[in-house]
């Protein structure tokens, strides 16, 4: 699928030669929130080795217009389109996914990244608590299949997982961006108007992994899919994330500079199923070949 904040609502791409939203399983609108947003002062990008740092800030139109305006201009025969609920509070949360709920939506994507302004600022997403009161707030709205999207920014991704489920999540998207900034030695300021940003892109896809792998554990329990994302730029990355327990892909950043990332992921894929005799993508889920003994503290030595 192609993530949140990368395809706009769905059209972006379009206006490129040989793409085509075909080509992806689903589609992520951009994040949307109760009422319209300016966004963040720029800059809002910043190119880093081996990924980029993003504070755009939520800019969109509003629930409103996107429901009213954008929707209709989709092709729900294309692909899955999926919304991707924001909000300051629970209530925008629960206002935003009630709106959704009434539209040709495929699901709905609970961002809990998002700063909680009645708590001082502090993500929703990296405190397992606030997480399932979100979860459970928007699954009280909606008969919509709901995925969250977690944060690496946090202490234990795999409690937050568990509480999710038990709020009622259908799904989770395994990462979100890691915190980051960066700094022009020139001027001796960040480069990033909002001082820190999202850093997304192969840098992270280490981290990634590792939390795909962790969330793995409780969410097989409870036959919960994983959307594996984060640094997947080739097929190679695609079969890294679905053995470590990934049951479908996100990519992101990715294409920004290769359009038709999704194009040759596909077809790699079915490549890598011909070469090792499998049947489908959901026997590489989880596939991974772990040692007997796993030491705790990767640190040590």
């Amino acid at each position: 699928m192609l993530l949140s904040g990368c395809v706009g609502f769905g059209e972006e791409y379009t206006r490129i030669e040989g793409f085509s939203n075909r080509d992806a399983g689903a589609i992520c609108l951009k994040g949307t929130t109760g009422t319209a947003r300016p966004g963040n002062p720029p800059s809002r990008l910043a190119e880093t080795p081996c990924g980029m740092i993003n504070a755009i800030g939520l800019q969109n139109p509003g629930v409103e217009a996107v429901v009213n305006d954008i929707l209709p201009t989709l092709d729900f025969d294309e692909t899955r389109f999926i919304a991707n609920a924001s909000g300051s509070t629970i209530e925008e949360y629960i206002e935003v996914v009630r709106k959704f709920d009434e539209s040709p939506i495929d699901a709905i994507e609970i961002n809990i990244s998002c700063p909680n302004v009645k708590e001082g600022g502090a993500a929703f997403g990296n405190d397992p608590d606030m997480s399932a009161r979100v979860v459970a707030a928007c699954r009280a709205v909606t008969s919509k299949a709901i995925i969250t999207k977690l944060s690496p920014n946090q202490t234990d991704i795999a409690e937050n997982a568990r509480r999710c489920i038990e709020a009622g999540t259908d799904g989770l998207a395994v990462i979100n961006t890691l915190m980051g900034m960066a700094i022009d030695i020139k001027s001796q300021q960040p480069v990033i108007g909002n001082v820190q940003g999202g850093l997304s892109g192969p840098a992270i896809k280490p981290v990634a992994l590792l939390k795909v792998h962790q969330v793995y554990q409780v969410a097989r329990a409870h036959d919960i899919p994983i959307i594996g994302q984060g640094g997947i730029n080739s097929p190679e990355d695609a079969v890294e994330f679905m053995l470590a327990g990934a049951t479908t892909i996100g990519l992101g950043t990715s294409l920004f500079y290769d359009p038709m990332i999704c194009k040759k992921v596909n077809a790699g894929l079915l490549d890598y199923l011909e070469q090792h005799q499998l049947g489908s993508v959901a026997e590489l889920t989880g596939a991974l070949k772990l040692p007997e003994k796993v030491q705790v503290c990767g640190e040590c030595e």
